[in-house]
């Protein structure tokens, strides 16, 4: 928070935002759509490679977990990469990102009060950043039950999830002899949710995006029905603790009526 101490108004203003702020109030589950590093890039080292961007939003996410640490949120979701941002991004940019990812989750895992869960198709990327992610992510030590859970979404897309929890369902079904048409009659949403990437895990409470974009673009389609959402126009590695405060704020100032 290196913004509280240059600036004393920002400190006593972000410590009145703490102050209001309750264990009942704050949400279980925070999601976070990371945009705007490529543009901040260009914004701020329009001489450097887009690496740059993606480093700093590296750094604002570890920033990131430390602040919902200090105040006790149980589980987040990163999302780092998604399964379109595979197909438009050459693979002169794709790379240096992978390393960027992967430096982040060997950094994230390493810490002993956190349980990093890599969450994705990660078939879709190069075998070997797939091979460390996947590696980056086994636990030398027994997971701490009572650590924070992050997931990374990592070549992440809604639809594929959901795709390959029906596929998962499917195919455990079969295996215990059910016919489709038997499974038809039977099938119900925990059936489906039991075989997410998030299986086990509460749905998020509060999903924030930032750069100024106003959509979800697929993010945790099934698990978000009942999320509330907040939007940012700060990019990504400009994004303050005074505007996680500001989300939290708004989060707490909300009625959840969940349909009813």
């Amino acid at each position: 928070m290196a913004e509280s101490l240059l600036n004393p108004v920002y400190r006593l203003y972000s410590n009145w935002l703490r102050r209001r702020l309750t264990p009942a109030t704050l949400p279980k589950h925070i999601a976070v759509l990371a945009d705007g590093n490529r543009r901040w890039a260009r914004q701020n080292a329009p001489e450097s490679p887009l690496v740059v961007g993606y480093q700093a939003g590296a750094a604002k996410l570890k920033q990131f977990v430390g602040w919902c640490q200090e105040l006790g949120l149980n589980t987040l979701t990163l999302w780092v990469l998604s399964t379109d941002n595979l197909q438009r991004s050459a693979a002169d940019e794709l790379h240096p990102l992978l390393e960027v990812i992967a430096n982040l989750v060997r950094n994230l895992a390493a810490d002993p009060t956190l349980n990093v869960q890599v969450v994705g198709d990660l078939d879709l990327l190069p075998p070997a950043a797939a091979a460390g992610l996947r590696a980056a992510t086994i636990p030398t030590t027994p997971p701490q039950l009572s650590g924070t859970q992050v997931n990374v979404a990592v070549a992440y897309g809604g639809r594929h999830e959901l795709r390959d929890a029906v596929r998962e369902l499917l195919a455990a079904e079969a295996a215990k002899g059910t016919t489709l048409a038997e499974l038809a009659e039977t099938l119900d949403a925990d059936q489906i949710a039991a075989h997410l990437y998030t299986a086990g895990q509460p749905d998020p409470d509060l999903i924030i995006r930032t750069s100024g974009e106003q959509r979800l673009s697929g993010f945790l389609m099934w698990q978000s029905a009942h999320s509330e959402f907040y939007f940012c126009e700060a990019l990504w590695p400009d994004f303050r603790y005074i505007d996680f405060l500001r989300a939290l704020r708004s989060y707490a100032g909300r009625k959840r009526r969940y349909g009813r």
